[in-house]
Formats: C-alpha cells, structure tokens, sequence
C-alpha cells in the first residue's frame, strides 16, 4: 500500500521547524536561524519512502500579530490547517510548555486530523525531564502521538517519518521524484540572501526588510549563476546599517551569501546586492503583495 499525503509543520516562532523540515527532506531548502519570525511564508518540502510520499508545509511561527506582515504570516500558518492532512505541532523541550504553545493548542480545538506532539530540542534535556513534560502537553489535548526528537541531530526523525506514514492514507504520487520543493531558485536565492541578513544584523532592521532578486540568469559556458538582489528597507537609517563603514557590512553579508548560494547550487555565483529605502513598506498592502506577502498564498 502506497500512501501520500499534506503535512503541516506547525508551532511557535523559533521552536525548530525549519530545521525539521530541512533534517527531513535533507536538504536546506527553508532558512533557519536562531531569531524568531524567520520564516515568513509557507514553503513546502517533499520527502520519497518506498512506502509513501510525505509533502510537508513548513510554516510561520504562530504568535500575536500586531502588523500586516505579522497578520499575514500568521494567517499563513492558520491555513494549514485545512489544507494539511495531519498536523504536527513543534515544541521546545528544553523551555516546556509556553503561554504560546497553549495558544495554539486551543487553536486545534475544532481540527479534525490527526494532531502530533513533536517535542524537538531533546538534546539540550536530561531524559528524566522528559516524561513530564509529555504528561503536561497530553493533559492539554488528545494527541494522535507524541514523538520526542532532536531536529540539528536528526535523533528521532525516521520514528516520526514511521509514525506519520502509519496515519497517512492510502494515495497516489502526487510530485516527481526529483522535486524536493514548489518554491522557484528565485524564491530560495532571496531566502539564503536574508538569511545571512537576519545572522549578520543585530539591530531590528532583519525584521523590516524584505529581498527581492531582480535577476537570475545561468551562464552555462562559464559554469555561472549570476544573480541581482535588491534588499528593500523600510528606513534610511536602516540603508546605513545595511551598508556599513564604507560598505563594509553590505561587503560581508554578500560574501556569506554568495557562499551559501553555491553550496546549494553547486555551481560559482555573482552576487550583485543594492539596497532601497521603501517607507513604510510592511505596512503597506500593496507592496506587502509585490514582495511575495499578499493575501495569504
């Protein structure tokens, strides 16, 4: 029996579920950092067994979201709930269970799939503070499952794998072996680019900006992929940071990501940055949607 199906990763900002979603697929096709809100739109990762397809939805961190953009990547990961033939809610072991969890638990009241506790981080407890913390979460919901494991270790990932396929229905291949995600080179290259933005800046402007590759040729003769980002932020002060001392600072988040783009590429990049000053730009609907933040996608 073959089976296939839509899992939605879910949970709070910074609990680990990009790096599931990259230790699953295996490959680093969703940006994870140690700053929360760093993942802002829903991007998908299929993973082939001889017994099934497993097409997972990487998601936002849900939280109280006060601006547009917030609203908007966390309505992004409300949607997944409908559109996801099992969920799996993502917790820290190590700080147990927060206020956040709990709100988005209560969230799950009325969903009618199956639910699975995925307690990452277990490499930062001793185990004796496991059992705990598992009776703690199953007193708050009838999950389907609870599977404790380790995301950056990969400790416990095939029994998850196990344990989803045994929930899973009977269906077809849905995508081609050789598809590892339907997010384009573009959407990905944008996303290593303020990946290395979010490590290298320590001020707030991560959390306003937005970039945008304008180019994304491949020059076959010379083995080349040559790409041009514009970094868009919302203020000038922000364009000063970005920029640095005599371009400092825009010097070594290029050189970070133009390492990263060709590890992932497997081929030589040219990475051409340029910064822009759009006020008020996370705010603002009509540019929430030409940076790729519209109306829930």
């Amino acid at each position: 029996m073959f089976k296939s199906g839509f899992i939605g990763i879910i949970g709070r900002p910074n609990v680990g579920k990009s790096t599931l979603l990259n230790s699953i697929v295996g490959e680093r096709i969703a940006i994870a950092t140690h700053k929360p809100q760093t993942t802002r739109n829903r991007i998908m990762g299929i993973r082939n067994l001889p017994a099934g397809q497993l097409i997972f939805l990487d998601t936002p961190g849900i939280h109280q979201a006060e601006t547009p953009l917030n609203r908007y990547m966390v309505d992004t990961a409300l949607d997944t709930f409908g559109n996801s033939d099992l969920l799996l809610l993502v917790v820290e072991a190590d700080v147990g269970c927060q206020p956040g969890d709990q709100y988005i638990i209560k969230a799950l009241g009325e969903v009618n799939i199956p639910i699975l506790l995925v307690i990452n981080k277990i490499d930062l407890i001793a185990k004796p503070q496991l059992l705990p913390l598992i009776d703690r979460f199953q007193k708050l919901f009838p999950f389907t499952a609870v599977v404790p494991l380790s995301a950056r270790t990969g400790d416990g990932v095939a029994i998850l794998l196990e344990e989803i396929l045994s929930h899973l229905a009977e269906g077809p291949e849905l995508f081609p072996e050789d598809v590892m995600t339907d997010r384009s080179e573009r959407f990905i290259a944008a996303e290593m680019i303020r990946e290395q933005i979010i490590l290298l800046v320590r001020q707030e402007v991560p959390y306003t900006l937005a970039v945008v590759v304008e180019a994304f040729q491949e020059v076959e003769q010379s083995n080349l992929l040559r790409i041009q980002a514009v970094i868009n932020v919302e203020k000038d002060s922000h364009k000063g940071i970005l920029i640095g001392r005599q371009g400092a600072m825009l010097k070594q988040i290029g050189t970070a990501a133009r390492l990263s783009l060709e590890k992932f590429f497997a081929t030589r990049v040219y990475l051409e940055l340029f910064v822009k000053v759009r006020p008020g730009w996370t705010k603002d609907a009509k540019i929430l949607k030409e940076f790729g933040y519209g109306e829930k996608a």
